[in-house]
């Protein structure tokens, strides 16, 4: 859990905003609810110095990464930060093909705790991309500092298959998501909620403990912001289509990544990035991703198994219209008797052995189901 500078800020970074995100995160309760890094996403590099150590940009981080760290990390807070694994990054800077080492040395020795390595500019076969996830993996675990590995190359080879064994913790399964609900474009990388969502729901069985599936970045709060979640079509959502992607990627288990403006957020952002029961489910001890039981062009329901004995249930209804909807518990495979809470109306809705309501357009059920 954490924020990401991509979405809001591209790649006009600043240390000045970063330390401003990280006053917000303590001040707005979201270091409390959890949300405990700060990614530095592309565009930080200032090319190398000479002995080919790759450095900050000086007018955009004049104090020095280092010092940054040092900030961050006294607000409770972990600091990522990004490369790729060629040349150059996605958005044509210093990257670490060839220096894997020499940069992973770097990066501990300015107390980075997490390194989100991407994949533009690198051929498209599996085989390379093993070996070049593996390489800076290994010079990771070689720096000397626990540095988490997010390994990001957007899916298009399957990391699921083979992601965990070259090192990473976590692995990117679709492209970049956009500020929209669904493609409609058709254009390849134009990735809406509903997208992303019937791709990451399919990898249940390849996600646990220090192995997830990662949906991508939240767009709670950006409302159509120009950049690059606004690219593609991604003129915005609806807060009820931002809640539903809280609790589809809670259900999910995959990270929970902010990228709008925590300095300045309106109560509806709040109440979505700071539910602490919807929060509960993703960062659950047992690691379940939830398997999708229910798919039929309108209705999605997932389940997922929680550490206590407890199940997280999310009925999601597809269509432009508000319907009703009725479940028995039977059909998820969960027999007896259940008390429902809901999760975002923080009440218990009822005990039995299934659930009936009206679900609005786009809406995510999230429920919390205790066997009685």
């Amino acid at each position: 859990m954490g924020w990401m500078t991509w979405n809001f800020f591209a790649d006009n970074i600043h240390e000045k905003d970063i330390r401003e995100m990280a006053d917000a995160m303590v001040a707005s309760g979201m270091v409390e609810a959890g949300y405990n890094y700060i990614f530095i996403d592309d565009g930080w590099q200032g090319g190398r110095d000479n002995r080919n150590n790759i450095i900050a940009d000086p007018e955009k981080f004049p104090s020095g990464i280092k010092a940054l760290a040092d900030y961050v990390h006294s607000k409770g807070i972990k600091l990522g930060i990004y490369s790729d694994a060629a040349q150059l990054t996605c958005a044509g800077y210093t990257a670490s093909l060839g220096f894997e080492e020499q940069d992973a040395k770097t990066f501990a020795s300015w107390d980075i705790d997490y390194l989100k390595y991407d994949y533009c500019h690198a051929p498209k076969d599996s085989a390379t991309a093993v070996e070049r996830y593996t390489k800076m993996s290994q010079a990771l675990r070689k720096s000397g500092r626990d540095i988490v590995f997010g390994i990001c190359e957007w899916g298009q080879r399957k990391p699921w298959h083979w992601a965990a064994e070259a090192g990473g913790q976590l692995w990117r399964t679709t492209y970049d998501v956009r500020d929209k609900w669904k493609n409609l474009s058709g254009q390849e990388n134009a990735e809406g909620i509903l997208d992303i969502l019937d791709i990451n729901a399919e990898l249940h069985a390849y996600a646990g403990p220090g192995r997830w599936n990662d949906a991508d970045m939240l767009v709670v709060g950006l409302y159509g912001k120009p950049g690059p979640s606004g690219d593609l079509g991604g003129t915005g959502m609806t807060d009820t289509e931002y809640q539903s992607q809280m609790s589809l990627w809670s259900i999910m288990a995959s990270p929970l990544i902010a990228t709008n403006d925590i300095r300045h957020m309106n109560e509806a952002t709040k109440r979505i990035l700071l539910n602490k029961e919807v929060i509960a489910v993703n960062q659950d001890p047992l690691g379940k991703q939830a398997e999708r039981k229910v798919h039929d062009g309108t209705w999605d329901v997932l389940v997922k198994p929680l550490q206590n004995g407890d199940v997280a249930v999310a009925i999601l209804n597809r269509g432009d219209a508000a319907k009703n909807y009725s479940i028995n518990w039977p059909k998820l495979g969960l027999s007896g008797r259940y008390e429902v809470r809901d999760l975002w109306e923080h009440k218990t809705m009822g005990k039995g052995k299934g659930w009936k309501g009206r679900v609005q357009a786009h809406e995510t059920k999230l429920f919390r189901l205790r066997k009685i």
